[in-house]
């Protein structure tokens, strides 16, 4: 590990820890007659609070276990609270400055704050649980041998194996069926770190449910390599009859092309980790007759020139989450071109996902858990 890597994980640790501790005294303020008298076991407990999300992250889940299961969730989310407590609180102490000693702490403005986290974090909790059908209907103005319409159906970043539970699996997979599509593309980040819950839950057998007439082709995300398992993540979505593109292309009825990049982290994730060096899209497309729809998936939309400038026709890709909860969809946003919907540059069209899942903690605010449905019109020649 390189000096950068280890001196960047020390800031992180060190502005987290700050942060924690800055949380902590504004509500110690807020209640300091009550918790006077308990503060050491009032800070011991922040202190577990602020390494729950870390330490639920290296102790493997067990949902046998309603102890390892319930401190896990406390870990996810803490990360949400800790989050939203740094920003009213911080507001607080602005308007404070501003107006030269207004809103000082109180039981009433500790007690308004924490509520409003819960009633945020209990609206979040919801909203992630509510799958919504996003349609768009987009035309390709290429041949594709015959083929008029295409019905496509892309969902990205499931992250099974924490917080997707095989209910909503389940659930899923009957959504996707009920749109009766042709074809299932999954955009990368379909298991998280651990892949033990995927495999011992049994979720390969429900993804096998799916019935697209064309079958599901899937690419990876970061997620398949951070927990060092992608060549048995690839065993057991192929045994799902998921067809994982890894840096590969397939011509489906020779009618058109889907084209499966490896994640840009897989550049940085090689040897123990199962990540591979990322091919360069000329280099991975050489062969594929161009006057064929083509059809991308790359879970990151990152660098959206190197697509277009190489022929290709539709992108799928999903990672940002848009946020995943308000406001860091105004960080995303900044970051791609696109972070979420529908983007057109010319000849070449993009559509991001949000996800259906979530990573961390179990919320979406200010977005939702979705599920791509496609239409994709082919020219005719009519």
């Amino acid at each position: 590990m390189s000096l950068l890597i280890v001196g960047l994980i020390g800031l992180f640790f060190l502005i987290y820890g700050a942060g924690n501790y800055y949380i902590g005294t504004r509500f110690f303020q807020s209640f300091y007659s009550t918790l006077s008298p308990y503060t050491r076991y009032y800070w011991l407990a922040i202190a577990l609070l602020a390494l729950s999300p870390f330490i639920a992250r290296l102790v493997k889940r067990d949902t046998q276990n309603a102890f390892i299961s319930s401190a896990a969730t406390v870990g996810d989310y803490w990360l949400a609270v800790f989050y939203y407590l740094l920003i009213l609180w911080a507001i607080v102490d602005l308007i404070r400055l501003v107006t030269r000693g207004a809103l000082r702490p109180s039981p009433y403005l500790g007690l308004g704050i924490a509520m409003l986290v819960i009633m945020l974090l209990s609206y979040g909790t919801w909203n992630a649980r509510q799958p919504r059908i996003t349609k768009y209907d987009i035309a390709v103005p290429k041949q594709a041998n015959g083929l008029a319409e295409l019905r496509a159906v892309l969902v990205s970043d499931i992250h099974l194996g924490t917080t997707i539970s095989n209910e909503r699996l389940e659930h899923m997979v009957e959504q996707i069926n009920e749109l009766n599509p042709d074809i299932v593309f999954f955009a990368g980040d379909i298991i998280d770190g651990d892949i033990s819950k995927f495999a011992e839950e049994a979720m390969p057998k429900i993804l096998s449910k799916l019935t697209p007439r064309l079958g599901s082709f899937a690419i990876f995300g970061n997620h398949e390599h951070i927990g060092g398992h992608a060549e048995l993540a690839m065993k057991h979505l192929t045994e799902a009859g998921i067809t994982v593109l890894r840096d590969k292309y397939v011509k489906v009825n020779d009618q058109f092309y889907v084209v499966g990049r490896e994640d840009r982290s897989g550049n940085h994730m090689r040897g123990s980790l199962g990540g591979r060096q990322r091919l360069g899209l000329p280099q991975l497309m050489e062969g594929i007759d161009h006057s064929l729809p083509i059809i991308l998936l790359d879970h990151q939309p990152s660098n959206l020139g190197e697509p277009e400038s190489n022929g290709a026709d539709l992108q799928l890709s999903g990672h940002t989450h848009y946020g995943q909860f308000f406001p860091n969809n105004f960080v995303t946003g900044k970051i791609f071109e696109v972070d979420w919907g529908y983007l057109k540059k010319d000849n070449f069209q993009v559509i991001v996902s949000c996800g259906f899942g979530t990573w961390g903690p179990p919320i979406r605010i200010g977005s939702y858990s979705e599920i791509v449905d496609i239409v994709i019109r082919f020219d005719t020649g009519h």
